[in-house]
């Protein structure tokens, strides 16, 4: 079947990663991403896999860096190469059910007893089944060369990673989900457990998809929080107001916009006091240091924007005692005396929010060097999110 993929070639690696500063389209036609006529992978072992077909297969951060390499280091003992990239999916399964996929290759998939019962595929206290079991290594769907992956007409999954939607759901909206789901995670893990009656102030920064996702999943399901962006273009300044924020700042103007928000001074480059949760959606050096600064002390900051190798000073975050927590990906949520599912709250709040309001453009998988490029360059081009559309690619 025709399917993009990538092989594992330090030549092309190193090629993407000189040429992306310069040129995304470049970066692309040298990098390790290619659309070729590739083997189906075999089914693997064991009970619960399914034949699902993709309709819509986004294109994610992490499938950036990837492709135009600026993936840490650290992830290469955790895929498998040659891999076929995309996660964040909706499609049909053999017997006809729309679903999205949540991508991590869990404990079930890989045959491996559960952390506990009914626990989703990304809990748990251990990785050691993410390299392990019938499975080759592979955090999640889309870096694993046993199950395929999105960017392909089809691809394997275990029923513990698929949700079925609601008919009513387009799969505009439905391609929305899983990046959703990591949205609902940043949000509940912001705010944590409340101690007190005191409405919590969060700062974002960023509004891309995660960030923009972000605030509607704060806006929801932490209603008494005073949301406080920022935005960098237009468009993204227009949507965080109409997904919740309560103050969108542009530029440099986050921090001032926190201060007011707070009652703050300013104290050399941080805040006397600051928001009771920062999350940071953007993941660069620049972004974590002004999060730390901003942060309350005693507060917390969520890296929800993959990082790789930063240059920070820790200082301001040992004197403030603030918290620093990654953000991963999502699993089982507690509200109030619900216990759910960032997957299952995240559909409800893709329904909420119109999501399919995030989806710019869409692109077969032949138009990969336009559509990576598009993807890459989102925001300057007043988009926010660009998907694969393989509807009919079979």
């Amino acid at each position: 079947m025709k399917a993009l993929q990538v092989r594992r070639s330090v030549r092309r690696f190193g090629a993407a990663r000189l040429a992306s500063p310069l040129s995304p389209s470049a970066s692309v036609k040298m990098g390790p991403l290619e659309l070729r006529d590739v083997e189906p992978p075999a089914r693997p072992d064991g009970a619960g896999w399914q034949r699902l077909h993709t309709s819509l297969s986004g294109i994610c951060g992490s499938d950036l860096a990837l492709i135009n390499g600026q993936a840490s280091s650290y992830f290469e003992d955790w895929v498998s190469f040659p891999l076929v990239p995309g996660h964040e999916v909706v499609g049909t399964t053999d017997d006809g059910r729309r679903v999205v996929l949540e991508p991590v290759l869990g404990h079930a998939a890989r045959g491996a007893p559960p952390p506990w019962p009914g626990a989703a595929p990304a809990d748990g206290f251990d990785y050691a089944h993410v390299v392990s079991g019938p499975l080759e290594a592979g955090i999640q769907t889309g870096f694993c060369c046993s199950t395929g992956g999105g960017w392909a007409p089809w691809l394997w999954a275990h029923e513990s990673q698929l949700h079925e939607v609601p008919e009513t759901m387009s799969d505009e909206q439905a391609v929305l989900v899983e990046p959703l789901a990591g949205a609902v995670h940043a949000a509940l893990q912001a705010v944590g457990t409340r101690t007190d009656q005191r409405a919590p102030v969060v700062a974002v920064v960023g509004a891309g998809t995660m960030g923009l996702g972000t605030i509607a999943a704060l806006r929801v399901f932490i209603p008494d929080a005073t949301i406080v962006v920022g935005a960098r273009y237009p468009h993204q300044v227009a949507m965080a107001r109409a997904f919740g924020a309560d103050v969108v700042a542009t530029g440099d103007g986050l921090s001032a916009a926190v201060r007011r928000a707070t009652g703050s001074h300013r104290i050399g480059a941080s805040l006397s006091g600051g928001a009771d949760a920062v999350i940071d959606g953007v993941g660069s050096s620049a972004s974590i240091s002004q999060s730390i600064s901003m942060a309350r002390p005693r507060g917390r900051v969520v890296l929800l924007g993959m990082p790789a190798r930063v240059s920070l000073d820790m200082t301001p975050l040992w004197h403030r005692e603030v918290e620093l927590r990654g953000c991963y990906t999502y699993g089982t949520e507690v509200i109030g005396e619900q216990r759910t599912t960032s997957f299952d709250l995240a559909i409800d709040l893709a329904q909420r929010m119109q999501a399919e309001r995030l989806l710019s453009a869409t692109y077969r998988i032949d138009q990969h060097v336009d559509a990576i490029a598009h993807a890459a360059a989102a925001g300057r081009r007043g988009a926010v999110k660009v998907a694969f559309d393989l509807r009919g690619a079979e």
